[in-house]
């Protein structure tokens, strides 16, 4: 049998009494990941490895909620969870699904070992 064109996986795990639902999907450009409590794919943020992150002043990613709330808080999920993944995909952009309702210090821990659980880079 054949390797899919894309590969994804997915898991789901309660992380602090509440279902969680993961999945990554690896294309040629980036990895896309969905981290949902809801459900529903959410917020979309693109979080991109910043070439010119040689100067100490530049932070080495980027982020730009592409759909749904720009806040402050989803930028710092955002970079806390997707960059491992860029770093580990080769420096790839990741485009990340955010739909939670608790985005705890604790549970974005927790949600990075799913992360892990379902890597497809």
């Amino acid at each position: 049998m054949s390797e899919p064109i894309i590969r994804s996986k997915k898991t789901q795990r309660e992380i602090n009494g509440i279902p969680t639902e993961v999945v990554c999907t690896e294309f040629s450009n980036y990895i896309f990941v969905v981290l949902t409590q809801f459900g529903k794919i959410g917020t979309l943020v693109s979080v991109t490895p910043d070439s010119r992150s040689n100067d100490i002043s530049t932070p080495p990613f980027s982020t730009k909620v592409l759909l749904g709330k720009d806040e402050p808080m989803t930028h710092v999920c955002a970079k806390n969870l997707a960059m491992f993944v860029s770093q580990e995909a080769g420096n790839r952009s990741v485009l990340l699904g955010l739909a939670l309702k608790d985005s705890s210090i604790e549970t974005i821990k927790e949600m990075k070992e799913v992360i892990k659980s379902c890597q497809v880079w």
